[in-house]
């Protein structure tokens, strides 16, 4: 940085431009006295166009369509049924289900208990068969699922 000297900042006066109309009619004077009328007029349109410019219209490209989606298979472990221990059994039934249904029935059975912490939506309250599952009296949702881990194989 220290090897660019700066120069001193002085700027060149601006040169206006002389408005659009003056210089259409010195343009157009001299053609009137010398040629006929008919090269008068491209004289006045190029005088136009630089009074006026003529403003480009943008045409909108339509948006790309996309293939449709897939439909999503279920990834096979998620899938796969596993044994219940006999508290989480208690619960949500004595069958063999994948781990998303153990969630959704646990969901299904605090729902219907009204377990759900009134104030902290968050939390559940333990009745004595989640208290036997869960190991404690107040469960965040978040570690739920991960307490449900050591009832199923």
């Amino acid at each position: 940085m220290a090897t660019a000297k700066k120069a001193p900042a002085k700027k060149a006066p601006a040169k206006k431009a002389a408005p659009a109309k003056k210089v259409a009619a010195k343009k157009a004077a001299p053609a009137k006295k010398a040629a006929p009328a008919k090269k008068a007029a491209p004289a006045k349109k190029v005088a136009a166009k630089k009074a006026a410019p003529a403003k480009k219209v943008v045409a909108k490209k339509a948006p790309a369509k996309k293939a449709p989606a897939k439909k999503r298979t279920p990834n096979a472990a998620f899938m796969k049924p596993l044994t219940l221990s006999p508290a989480l059994s208690a619960v949500v039934g004595a069958a063999a289900l994948p781990r998303t249904e153990i969630v959704r029935k646990l969901w299904v059975y605090i729902k219907a208990k009204g377990l759900q912490d009134k104030v902290n939506k968050r939390m559940v309250n333990a009745d004595e068969k989640l208290r036997a599952v869960f190991g404690k009296a107040q469960v965040s949702m978040f570690e739920m699922a991960g307490l449900i881990g050591k009832h199923v194989k």
